[in-house]
């Protein structure tokens, strides 16, 4: 199926020169949906990995019906203040500033693979720094997954030499 159908482009948005990539024609059409959740399960599960990571906000859309489909936990990765004590966090560099996000300090285990799973992958900051989160934790990120790469970017060069995978790439 060629999702890139299914993928809105929204000109001058957030601001102007910006060319978003809105993700809701896919989220509202179910054969799509199931089709990107069936693909990204594929690929994770060939990975061998322990638990699924998603970030907020997004992330959490494919992410959790990944880890249920494979019937692996899933780990919410979020934006600093969301999630009740004990956490750790990073802060991280935005295209305009800066951010922060969090993860439950007993998460993970040492040793554990994990799959981390975003919406779309731009610059990839804040991938990157999702598997800080999951180094601190003492695991492994054994694949970065997302449905949209916007490969001129360069995001996915964050990663070398780890497993990136998109479905769609522009």
């Amino acid at each position: 199926m060629d999702l890139k159908k299914w993928v809105r482009d929204v000109p001058d948005y957030p601001k102007p020169g910006i060319l978003f990539r809105d993700l809701t024609p896919l989220l509202a059409h179910p054969p799509a949906m199931r089709y990107a959740v069936d693909s990204l399960a594929a690929h994770i599960k060939a990975r061998r990995v322990d638990a699924v990571c998603c970030i907020d906000a997004r992330g959490f859309l494919f992410g959790a019906p990944v880890g249920v489909k494979l019937g692996l936990p899933v780990i919410p990765i979020r934006k600093a203040g969301k999630l009740p004590p004990e956490v750790i966090g990073v802060d991280y560099a935005l295209e305009y500033g800066s951010a922060r996000i969090e993860v439950k300090l007993d998460a993970l285990k040492p040793g554990q693979r994990v799959a981390v799973v975003d919406d779309l992958l731009a610059t990839g900051g804040t991938a990157a720094a999702a598997g800080r989160l999951v180094a601190q934790l003492g695991a492994t990120v054994a694949t970065y997954t997302f449905v949209v790469e916007l490969a001129a970017l360069g995001g996915s060069k964050l990663f070398a030499p780890a497993d990136v995978f998109s479905l769609v790439r522009y």
